[in-house]
């Protein structure tokens, strides 16, 4: 019993490890990423409930002005009456309604401007999460940078520990001298700083991630995947304009400004016009005309007289209001032309220098380090061009991968500018 006992605990254990090691080999894509963003993130859950709350206001705004009920007694005896005090006889009490009349439609004026705040709102969560996703597009290829830096510094570490013991070899046969092995030993060290930096640039990349997720995974349990290349496709500068004019949802609010300045404006207008309070009531008060009648009732309107105040500073103020978010949407207009452009151009400019390092110096750094290596270990090259044509590979390619984290970071700028996504 006691050999089954141990075997099971060891099957655990090793089930245990094994479950660990899986999960942290999970990766996420970008698209599980973004969801995960959408869904977790408390800045967009906040403006989430400001919407709600927003369109809760609409209810608010719809409500019916509420009526006035009025209690009212009178004819109450202060003295005596045939020596007897009865302080409630004759006391006659009255009951009266009254009701606020709204006239020029405005309840329904103010509902479609608590409407038009409410789409104001959505379309500026919509610009949050545009400017947020960004922040998190920016952080994953930065993660993809990090890891794509991180595996080329140990692969030159590996290629180098191998150049390394064929030098070692080469020393003990009598080919190279102790202070060329030594130089050679010592160059070791950049490659080795190379990897322990990627490792923090790395683990740095996914923190940063981690908080936008709001997530409290650990690192090491935490991993991202995705394309880490450059398409060589772009489109004109016009389609991009014409997308961002559609998608962009500041642009878009600024438009719904003006809409819901026109509505209040309207709205102003609405309230300086006069609205009658009816009224109706019923009192325990015998009738002159009539005295065996004990029930009276009557009715009144009453209708304010607007002779000073027509709501003209309202009426004055929201006529302006219509102006000012005009030029807000001019000025909003034009920054999106700004971003798109910006944005194109960069993206332009990092392709340009990709193609050639692809294409061209990626291929040469590699035919001279492999060509300087071979004639190196034949004695046919200096020590300091071996080390050189080591340090212009490594140069060369860190170069790339950053060049190739600018493009990705350029169109993720791009996409921000355009307002979807128009670049992998």
């Amino acid at each position: 019993m006691r050999a089954i006992a141990v075997r099971v605990c060891q099957a655990a254990i090793a089930t245990s490890c094994l479950a660990r090691g899986l999960f942290a080999q999970r990766a996420y894509s970008w698209q599980e990423i973004r969801d995960r963003f959408l869904m977790a993130n408390p800045t967009l859950q906040a403006g989430q409930l400001n919407v709600q709350e927003s369109r809760e206001q609409e209810i608010t705004a719809y409500l019916r002005p509420n009526p006035d009920f009025t209690v009212a007694t009178d004819g109450t005896q202060l003295a005596p009456y045939h020596g007897v005090y009865q302080p409630f006889t004759g006391t006659q009490v009255s009951t009266a309604v009254s009701y606020l009349h709204e006239r020029q439609h405005k309840r329904e004026l103010r509902r479609e401007s608590a409407e038009r705040g409410t789409s104001i709102a959505e379309s500026q969560q919509l610009d949050t999460q545009r400017s947020l996703l960004f922040n998190l597009r920016a952080a994953f290829v930065q993660t993809l940078q990090a890891k794509a830096l991180l595996a080329s510094a140990q692969e030159n570490l590996n290629y180098y520990d191998q150049e390394l013991n064929i030098n070692r070899e080469r020393f003990r046969a009598g080919d190279i001298s102790q202070l060329d092995l030594n130089r050679l030993q010592l160059q070791r060290v950049q490659y080795e700083s190379d990897l322990a930096t990627a490792q923090v640039n790395l683990r740095t990349a996914k923190i940063t991630l981690l908080m936008l997720l709001n997530d409290r995974t650990a690192v090491d349990q935490f991993d991202v995947t995705g394309r880490f290349d450059f398409s060589e496709t772009l489109a004109a500068l016009e389609e991009y304009r014409s997308m961002a004019l559609e998608a962009r949802p500041d642009l878009k609010a600024a438009m719904q400004a003006i809409e819901k300045a026109q509505t209040d404006h309207r709205l102003a207008i609405a309230n300086g016009s006069t609205d009658p309070t009816f009224s109706s009531w019923w009192t325990h008060n015998p009738s002159f005309n009539n005295p065996f009648d004990n029930n009276t009732i009557g009715a009144s309107v009453s209708v304010p007289l607007r002779i000073f105040d027509k709501n003209q500073g309202e009426k004055a103020r929201t006529q302006t209001e219509i102006g000012r978010v005009e030029r807000l949407r001019d000025a909003t207009q034009a920054q999106v032309f700004n971003d798109v452009d910006s944005g194109y151009y960069t993206v332009s400019n990092a392709l340009s220098l990709l193609k050639p390092y692809k294409e061209t110096y990626l291929p040469t750094a590699t035919a001279v380090r492999e060509t300087m290596s071979y004639s190196y270990q034949r004695g046919q090259a200096a020590l300091v061009d071996f080390l050189d044509a080591q340090r212009d590979y490594r140069a060369t390619q860190v170069a790339y991968i950053n060049l190739v984290g600018s493009y990705l970071t350029a169109a993720a700028q791009l996409n921000l500018a355009v307002g979807r996504e128009v670049l992998p």
